[in-house]
């Protein structure tokens, strides 16, 4: 079976295991940045992949939510940042260029539903937003996954944390990626079983200093990342992978379940006909 997830630490880290073959059969495994997997998921690519939610509520007839594997939590959100000053206010201006690292994303969803007249000036990989930033590419960049721990180490300024905002006006916590699967596919609670499963044999290989200690494990975690220095995968692995990614329980799903209805009354997201969000409703 076709799994398609993202070369970042929380996702080698979270499901090392599931590709191994050591939490049941083992997957057929694709790495691509998220906004790659998030465009292969509309011509049905993998039976199994991460996903933006920002994708997500777009594809909803075609793929359901697993509570397993997903990245939400606390403190957690996408950032914007700049060379300079700009207040939040200015993002949604024609005279600020703002670099976003996918129409798809999660981060730009957000973005979108905090400054509603809001349109990007560009796409560009999440890994070359900050250099392009500080180059003076552009005005300000959305940044994701570990550019919230390094963005300082480009010589820039933090203009609007995303997941403070969210959390302040809903008081959920922040959905960022998620693991779905089509729908056609059969027995979804086996998938989701294994993808626990797999986030808890990692999570149990933690060291002392955070980082795991099983040397393969360790291994494929720093062969796919874009930052190596320690201090930035613990901090990674702590922050993305917690008790939301082993089961996003009741809370994770109505944290999803606000992001969808707010999007879809701000004419962001498409209506959809699927029945049920979930692949399964509930687990045993």
């Amino acid at each position: 079976m076709r799994f398609g997830y993202s070369p970042c630490p929380n996702d080698t880290f979270a499901f090392y295991a599931a590709k191994e073959g050591k939490v049941g059969e083992p997957f057929e495994v694709e790495h691509h940045d998220v906004e790659t997997l998030n465009r292969r998921a509309f011509e049905g690519r993998y039976e199994v992949t991460k996903l933006s939610f920002g994708a997500l509520g777009r594809l909803l007839d075609d793929y359901a939510l697993l509570r397993s594997g997903g990245a939400l939590g606390r403190g957690v959100g996408p950032i914007v940042v700049a060379r300079e000053g700009i207040e939040p206010a200015e993002l949604a201006s024609d005279d600020t260029d703002v670099v976003i690292p996918g129409e798809l994303t999660t981060a730009h969803l957000l973005l979108q539903l905090h400054s509603r007249s809001f349109e990007a000036a560009d796409e560009r990989i999440f890994d070359e937003i900050m250099p392009a930033v500080a180059d003076g590419g552009y005005d300000a960049g959305l940044v994701i996954h570990e550019g919230r721990f390094t963005y300082q180490d480009h010589g820039l300024t933090q203009v609007l944390d995303l997941g403070e905002w969210w959390e302040k006006e809903t008081g959920a916590p922040v959905p960022l990626g998620c693991i779905a699967v089509r729908r056609d596919v059969e027995d979804p609670g086996r998938i989701e079983e294994a993808l626990s499963a797999s986030v808890g044999y990692a999570r149990d290989r933690r060291g002392d200093k955070g980082l795991p200690d099983d040397d393969d494990l360790r291994g494929y975690v720093r062969e796919h990342a874009d930052e190596i220095d320690d201090d930035v995968l613990r901090r990674h692995i702590d922050l993305y992978v917690n008790g939301y990614t082993v089961d996003m329980g009741d809370e994770g799903v109505r944290a999803v379940e606000t992001l969808f209805t707010r999007a879809r009354e701000a004419g962001i997201l498409p209506d959809t006909d699927a029945d049920d969000l979930l692949a399964v409703r509930s687990r045993s």
